[in-house]
């Protein structure tokens, strides 16, 4: 789909940093203060004191313990931040319980109550997932179980009857930090907990998994949130981290040294998803909480070959998806998008609904078949857009349309009955259509402008990898700009590598466009794109990213 490159307003004589700052909204240094001392403190969270005294009383009395995860690497990292805290903290009976999303589905549903019940946990504690739990908590309550339920998703009208409820966006809560990641919310409990049990063990050897959980769930990087992925970040740089984060960075060929935020999201968190797209997300769990390098390493291998066969399902799924949308061109899509294959595999739908999305700027519903009656659906959606509440409304119209949902602004999931999906569709580009405004669906790439020859150096891309973490409502800084097209060539038949100099300047600059397939036509192309460091042989040099050229 055609992008629009629109320069952020910025004041010319701004030097380099406070141009990208203040294009992000930042204009006090207190803003870009990384140090843990700014953290919001964990009593701002409603019944947190409550939680940190009933988990407490738990490891006191050596009661045991079960963590009830989720299948993605945020529901991972939490887990194992739940898991190796407690053991911190004291406990000696802790286990952990990730639902197979094959047949159990998301969440604290009866079904997995009754498996969780085989351990006999005292105490179970439900880590980014839990707040729509009713039935689930009502049965844990039944069997005798103390119900800890710690979740960020959205709440709906009414809560689950748990003992004790930790979720920023439950009504009532006052954390400013809304955006905060099921990891964050998991390391605060534990940080009430330490409190309770006035324990001196430090909470910033768990920093590392808050790092990668946060930036794997896509939100948005608010002080808080940068404050939490820049302390892990540092952690994991400077050879703090554990094993198998630094297992998963060797399998996704990224030097813990010079780790950026992007290496979390694209090296680090596929591969441990892979495990629960495809399998059991135990297994990263596991790689996660070993303390064995030999076993980490053994275990990042098997999440590396998981990762390699959920690419090759993705591709299969891209071509029966490009058939599927060949109906649809610039002039007739749609306002969103729903696709429905057969053959679509439950663990990828999700990253196909985000390839689909980003071809198309249109919030996009893949579906995937559960059984004969059931589609099952992972959705993604544009900046602006608020996917749970379409649904939301959706539902309220149409009280037999879906079965179930959940999820964020930007990520959804859902079940609808299999002879639903021609009505749901209609249904959904009405919801959109009432929702959105038309400025949503032009896809502009917002750019923080051009760089004159004196900035486009290996030293201002050194200092942007380095200072501070970039992701979601915090962009890494994008830039625009003429170039010369000097020399061009195709890496494995897709990858477009080119040297470029700008306009009137003579000096060549290597630059990459991935994905692309072709060579360009012209001499001169106009580009948005991000700075990087290449490493080779030892030596570092200045290398463009490119996002966009025309």
């Amino acid at each position: 789909m055609t992008r629009t490159l629109k320069p952020r307003e910025f004041s010319s004589e701004a030097d380099l940093l406070k141009r990208i700052y203040a294009n992000r909204g930042i204009h006090s240094l207190d803003d870009i203060n990384t140090d843990l001392s700014q953290l919001l403190h964990f009593d701002q969270l409603l019944n947190i004191e409550k939680a940190g005294e009933l988990i407490g009383e738990g490891i006191r009395a050596q009661q045991k313990f079960l963590i009830l995860g989720d299948f993605d690497t945020d529901g991972a990292t939490s887990t194992a931040l739940a898991v190796g805290a407690l053991k911190a903290l004291g406990a000696k009976h802790v286990d952990y319980l990730i639902p197979n999303r094959f047949e159990y589905g998301y969440g604290l549903t009866p079904e997995i109550v009754d498996l969780a019940a085989t351990r006999q946990p005292d105490i179970l504690i439900t880590v980014d997932n839990g707040i729509s739990s009713h039935e689930g908590v009502k049965k844990a309550k039944e069997y005798g179980m103390k119900v800890v339920v710690t979740d960020h998703h959205l709440a709906g009208e009414t809560l689950p009857d748990a003992d004790v409820i930790i979720n920023p966006n439950q009504p009532g809560d006052k954390f400013e930090s809304k955006n905060i990641a099921g990891v964050g919310v998991i390391f605060y409990v534990m940080l009430a907990t330490r409190k309770y049990l006035n324990s001196q063990i430090s909470m910033s050897q768990f920093l590392d998994l808050v790092a990668l959980g946060t930036v794997a769930d896509v939100v948005v990087l608010d002080k808080n949130n940068r404050i939490l992925v820049s302390q892990g970040i540092k952690r994991i740089r400077s050879g703090l981290s554990r094993p198998g984060i630094c297992a998963l960075l060797n399998a996704g060929k990224r030097d813990k040294n010079k780790l950026r935020t992007s290496d979390l999201g694209f090296a680090v968190a596929p591969r441990l998803n892979a495990a629960g797209r495809l399998e059991d997300m135990s297994l990263g769990v596991a790689c996660l909480l070993s303390d064995n390098d030999i076993e980490a390493f053994r275990l990042a291998v098997e999440l590396d070959s998981l990762n390699h066969e959920r690419r090759n399902i993705e591709s299969d799924m891209l071509i029966q998806a490009e058939d599927i949308l060949k109906a649809f061109n610039l002039s007739t899509i749609p306002e969103s998008i729903c696709v429905y294959h057969p053959d679509f595999h439950q663990g990828v739908i999700g990253i196909l609904a985000g390839r689909i999305k980003e071809k198309f700027h249109r919030p996009t519903f893949v579906f995937s078949k559960v059984n004969d009656s059931e589609l099952k659906a992972s959705a993604r959606s544009i900046p602006g857009l608020h996917l749970r509440d379409i649904l939301a409304l959706m539902d309220t119209r149409n009280p037999t349309l879906i079965t179930k949902f959940g999820g964020h602004a930007m990520a959804a999931g859902l079940t609808i009955p299999i002879n639903n999906f021609e009505k749901f569709s209609v249904e959904l580009n009405k919801a959109v259509v009432e929702k959105a405004d038309k400025y949503m669906f032009e896809n502009i790439l917002l750019t923080d402008g051009e760089l004159n020859h004196h900035q486009l150096s290996i030293e201002n891309a050194v200092l942007l990898r380095d200072h501070l973490p970039w992701g979601q409502g915090f962009p890494e800084p994008l830039f625009d700009g003429e170039f010369e097209v000097l020399h061009q060539q195709l890496i494995q038949d897709k990858h477009l590598k080119l040297s470029l100099a700008q306009v009137s300047q003579q000096n060549p600059i290597e630059a990459i466009l991935f994905n692309y397939g072709k060579l360009v036509e012209t001499k001169k192309i106009k580009t948005a794109y991000r700075l990087d460091v290449n490493f080779y042989n030892e030596k570092q040099k200045l290398q463009l990213i490119l996002e966009y050229i025309t």
